[in-house]
C-alpha cells in the first residue's frame, strides 16, 4: 500500500480570507477536469492498461489525490472565517445552506460531482489521450485562477499544481509512445 506521512505535498499559504476565490478552486475539488476526478479515472484505468505503464497510472493516481488535499486545504482556508453573508456574496450561499463550512464534491457551478467525469474506454491509446486531455485542461483552469487571484501566497501553491499537471501530461505523452512501440514490435513478431 502507500506510507503516509502527514504533511501536504506542497505548502499552502492564504493570506486572507476570499470565498470568491475558494468558490474558483471548488472547480478544481469536484468539478470534470478536476482533482478527484483525474485519481479516479488514472486509477481505475490500470485495469485495462498494458503492465509497463501500470505503475504510472498508479503513481499519477495517487498524487491526484494530494492535490485533492491540497485544494480542500485552500478551499478551507479561504472560507474558514467567512461569514454567511461573504459566502452568500460569493456564490457559495447554496454550499453554506446545505454543508456550513465543509467541503464537498461539486464543480464551481454547484453541480455535484459525478463518475461520468471518469472516461476510461479500455483501449490503452485512447485512455491515455484522454488522460493527457485532462491534464492539460486542469494546467489550463489552474492558469485561470491564478489569473484571478491577488494573493501571492496561494498563487505559489496554484503555481506548483499547475506544473505538476505540465509534468502529468508529458508522462502520458511518455506512456502512449512506449504502448505504440510494443504494438508495433508485436506486429513485426
Amino acid at each position: 500500500m502507500w506510507l503516509y506521512e502527514k504533511k501536504l505535498q506542497y505548502p499552502v499559504k492564504v493570506s486572507t480570507c476570499n470565498p470568491m476565490l475558494a468558490k474558483f478552486l471548488i472547480e478544481q475539488y469536484g468539478g470534470a477536469d478536476g482533482e478527484l476526478a483525474a485519481a479516479l479515472r488514472y486509477l481505475n484505468q490500470r485495469y485495462s492498461i498494458p503492465d509497463r505503464v501500470i505503475g504510472l497510472l498508479t503513481d499519477i493516481g495517487t498524487e491526484e489525490f494530494a492535490h485533492l488535499e491540497m485544494i480542500a486545504t485552500m478551499i478551507y482556508k479561504l472560507t474558514k472565517d467567512a461569514t454567511p453573508d461573504q459566502l452568500k456574496a460569493a456564490g457559495l450561499g447554496d454550499h453554506y445552506a446545505n454543508h456550513e463550512h465543509a467541503l464537498f464534491y461539486h464543480d464551481a457551478a454547484g453541480n455535484p460531482w459525478t463518475a461520468t467525469y471518469i472516461a476510461a474506454k479500455g483501449d490503452p491509446i485512447a485512455d491515455l489521450y484522454e488522460d493527457i486531455a485532462a491534464e492539460e485542461k486542469a494546467r489550463a483552469t489552474y492558469q485561470w485562477i491564478i489569473n484571478m487571484s491577488d494573493d501571492p501566497d496561494l498563487n505559489d501553491s496554484l503555481r506548483f499544481l499547475r506544473e505538476r499537471e505540465i509534468i502529468h501530461s508529458q508522462r502520458f505523452r511518455e506512456a502512449v509512445e512506449i504502448i505504440k512501440e510494443d504494438q508495433n514490435r508485436k506486429k513485426i513478431f
